[in-house]
């Protein structure tokens, strides 16, 4: 891994610009830029220093080739189901490979079985990216009211689909009039889930 890829993946995550990046890691613009050209290799320890407590894990290792570990937060408890709500509490931190830390943002745990024929179970943790739009057929995590549920989304003509995995639990269908009143939101896409059994 180099230093203009762990720049760049950031970058991208959070959509920043060269300056607020600078602004963030404590260095000029300029310097920025060269990261992301690949013109700077090696960096000075409190450059290091700043980039890892703005990142949450040792770039050290990384930049070096070295096997790390990270960690993103359990957030709370998501409920695959209807009717139910999200429990807003933290649960501790998760380890993940740097190639699956750059893809998402927070574990949510699930508690219920509408999404079991896609592995997702009660007990299991998913991760998900956060995102406001979803494509056609992706599984995602849905404010509906106070509600939160995870479920295979579909946006049509006159409103939003949800689709449990499960054939025992009915569709969801949320009109863009329901949409407004209730409310509803995305809240991200599922990027994958973990089971411990």
């Amino acid at each position: 891994m180099e230093l203009k890829e762990l720049i760049q993946n950031y970058k991208n995550r959070y959509q920043l610009t060269n300056k607020q990046l600078a602004q963030q890691f404590q260095v000029s613009t300029n310097t920025v830029s060269r990261w992301l050209r690949g013109e700077v290799t090696n960096i000075q320890e409190e450059t290091a220093s700043n980039i890892s407590a703005v990142l949450g894990f040792d770039v050290y290792p990384i930049l070096k080739g070295t096997a790390v570990t990270l960690t993103q937060p359990i957030l709370g408890m998501a409920k695959a189901g209807y009717n139910m709500f999200l429990e807003d509490n933290y649960l501790g931190e998760e380890p993940l490979s740097y190639e699956e830390y750059k893809k998402g943002d927070y574990f949510l745990k699930v508690s219920g079985d509408s999404m079991m024929n896609v592995g997702i179970c009660d007990g299991s943790l998913v991760y998900v990216k956060t995102c406001r739009t979803l494509q056609n057929g992706q599984i995602g995590v849905f404010a509906i009211g106070d509600e939160v549920t995870i479920k295979r989304f579909y946006q049509e003509k006159d409103g939003f689909l949800l689709e449990a995995e499960n054939p025992s639990i009915e569709p969801r269908f949320i009109s863009y009039a329901q949409a407004q009143l209730l409310p509803f939101h995305i809240l991200g896409r599922v990027v994958f889930s973990k089971h411990y059994y």
